[in-house]
């Protein structure tokens, strides 16, 4: 088997100033993988795996309808999650082999309140333990729910109260990432943050992934749902990256 967090490791596609916002901000927009003319593309194929989706992958939340494993949604979606500089962060900040846990859609529907402040995984003994990106499908802005981050808020020893209970609205330092659609936010799980208010009359589109230490329990059994026509297209990094090797 290849050493592929080393062969990761060695990569420079992650410029050393995004490294230095993820470890003191928590999170960076950069251009994502999809060229331009493949955007529009994208997009249709979003909305039709979305149309396709069996109701037992789908959960309507509050704020955001989300459909589980585009892992196995299409071709369209392969890049999204063995794209260099994302990798590349997983081992600056993870620090130790890893896999993917999770990557699904999730539309935060127009006219939404904003989400609760939170975060995906708190820091432990070793360190921070998860790396997450959002592929902007369409244009992130102010006012139509683009995620919203409190920066620095990983390196907190101690959590606002205010926070605990699930805070809402706007938030002292918060930074809004806005990105035209194909960019992409790569971000730490444990910074605290949320999207927006959705006020206009248009759903916001983005697919998330998140990556987490190799042994660390993940949140999709993706082996376990790998389709063999998925299997057969992907090659070896994919396959490292989704723990089937």
């Amino acid at each position: 088997m290849q050493d592929w967090l080393n062969i990761i490791g060695a990569g420079c596609q992650l410029p050393v100033s995004a490294i230095q916002d993820l470890r003191d901000v928590g999170f960076v927009v950069i251009p994502g993988p999809i060229v331009p003319d493949k955007l529009a593309p994208l997009a249709a194929a979003y909305d039709a795996a979305i149309a396709s989706a069996s109701s037992d992958d789908v959960k309507i939340g509050s704020t955001t309808t989300r459909v589980r494993d585009f892992i196995n949604r299409g071709s369209e979606f392969d890049e999204l999650y063995t794209y260099q500089p994302v990798l590349e962060a997983c081992c600056r900040i993870i620090g130790q082999p890893f896999r993917l846990s999770t990557m699904h859609a999730r539309t935060v529907r127009p006219r939404s309140d904003a989400q609760a402040l939170h975060v995906d995984f708190e820091r432990d003994r070793e360190g921070w333990t998860m790396i997450g990106f959002i592929f902007m499908v369409d244009e992130f802005r102010r006012d139509n729910g683009a995620t919203r981050f409190i920066p620095g808020s990983h390196h907190w020893s101690t959590v606002p109260d205010e926070l605990r209970r699930g805070h809402r609205a706007d938030y002292e330092n918060q930074i809004v990432a806005c990105g035209p659609a194909g960019s992409l936010i790569i971000f730490n799980g444990s910074v605290w943050h949320g999207h927006m208010v959705n006020s206009s009359d248009e759903p916001r589109r983005s697919i998330q992934g998140a990556y987490i230490r190799r042994e660390a329990p993940s949140g999709e059994n993706l082996p376990e749902r790998m389709r063999l026509d998925t299997l057969a297209r992907i090659g070896s990094l994919a396959k490292y990256v989704l723990a089937v090797q």
